[in-house]
């Protein structure tokens, strides 16, 4: 009797570890390295169509350290510059920053340079901008302040883009992300805009993912507008797809 209580005594401290171990967390990775490539149906940044409202092939790769501190490129086909009279068929973005938190909000602060690499303009789109971002719940409000010319308009040092997004997590892999934004041209007011969207978006898992938004800005149609006359602004829908790993 007394053996039988031993062996149970001993399986039963053997069970206790062994659940104390499967619960204990992997340490955290210094870092994470990640990518991800994919297409749209209309490259729109800020409202405007980057790619004569036609399709846009796209991609990155993320550097993430747990101390906060992050780095990524991204890049995507573009043909707006083309229409300008120049040669860039890419727009390639380098990014950096620090991401925190203060209590219950979230920061974010970095810098990042948009280039187009032999663009051939007399007025270089090549832009820098500084931003930050606070994060409260599922809002975040963001302000992108220009420390160079904003994307060939000239003399337009110090405009800014202000921008309040939200996302919200529907359940089963779907979201809602409503936006609204202001982009201020510094010295040519008209090419100063609101624009809006409403993205809804879906995670397959693996990596897979979709979204579809529906997209629109009050932007002057004089000046954002294709060879052909078309408005790069107007009111549409853009789905996108995606692959990240």
């Amino acid at each position: 009797m007394e053996l039988k209580t031993t062996q149970k005594m001993v399986l039963a401290a053997l069970a206790f570890s062994g659940a104390a171990f499967a619960q204990t967390k992997a340490p955290e990775p210094d870092y994470t390295l990640s990518y991800n490539v994919g297409v749209v149906t209309d490259y729109r940044y800020r409202g405007i169509s980057q790619s004569r409202l036609k399709p846009a092939l796209q991609g990155g790769i993320d550097f993430a350290h747990k101390s906060g501190f992050y780095l990524g490129t991204w890049a995507s086909t573009i043909k707006w510059i083309k229409d300008a009279g120049g040669g860039a068929s890419v727009e390639w973005d380098i990014y950096g920053g620090y991401k925190g938190t203060a209590g219950p909000i979230g920061y974010d602060v970095g810098v990042l340079r948009y280039q187009y690499p032999s663009h051939d303009l007399s007025v270089s789109p090549n832009t820098t901008e500084i931003y930050g971002a606070g994060t409260y719940g599922p809002a975040t409000l963001k302000y992108s302040h220009a420390v160079t010319n904003l994307f060939g308009f000239a003399d337009t040092k110090g405009s800014g883009y202000l921008d309040l997004s939200a996302t919200f997590d529907l359940g089963n892999g779907w979201s809602l992300a409503p936006h609204v934004g202001h982009q201020k041209v510094k010295n040519f007011s008209p090419a100063s805009y609101t624009d809006y969207s409403v993205t809804v978006g879906k995670d397959f898992g693996n990596g897979f993912s979709a979204s579809a938004a529906l997209v629109g800005t009050d932007a002057d149609d004089s000046v954002y507008f294709t060879p052909a006359g078309k408005f790069t602004g107007k009111s549409g829908l853009v789905l996108g797809a995606k692959y990240s790993f």
